[in-house]
């Protein structure tokens, strides 16, 4: 990964009170408009006790965040262009995705969002 994510990454985990997180891995998902990411949990990691820290780029985009039921109540927030989420300890395992993308134009990424996801796929580094 390019030490500049991986700075993004150690930084944003910091900031979200997992400060010895050291992330192993970057997703980078591209959203035209209406495309969605259904309700999932990320559970493929070894360790599930890492977070994960997700970076917003381009178009805003509504995340769904809810809990370790698919039925649980879901919070949606706006996520616009540099937001960041950091999420582990108990909401680790929580419900989460991404509304249908509505059309739109972002001077940097165009007709697309972007999404970077940064996990710790290997076992426990810290």
């Amino acid at each position: 990964m390019p030490a500049v994510f991986h700075e993004l990454a150690l930084a944003a985990a910091a900031a979200g009170g997992y400060p010895e997180f050291s992330p192993d891995a970057c997703l980078i998902n591209r959203y035209c408009p209406g495309a969605k990411l259904s309700l999932h949990q990320d559970k493929d990691e070894q360790d599930l006790r890492a977070p994960i820290v997700s970076v917003s780029l381009g178009l805003p985009a509504i995340f769904q965040f809810g809990g370790l039921q698919r039925s649980d109540p879901l919070q949606r927030l706006l996520l616009e262009h540099g937001d960041v989420v950091v999420w582990g300890g108990e909401s680790r395992l929580f419900y989460h995705g991404i509304q249908p993308l509505k059309a739109g134009h972002h001077p940097e990424t165009g007709d697309c969002r972007y999404n970077l996801t940064f996990r710790q796929a290997g076992g426990r580094q810290y």
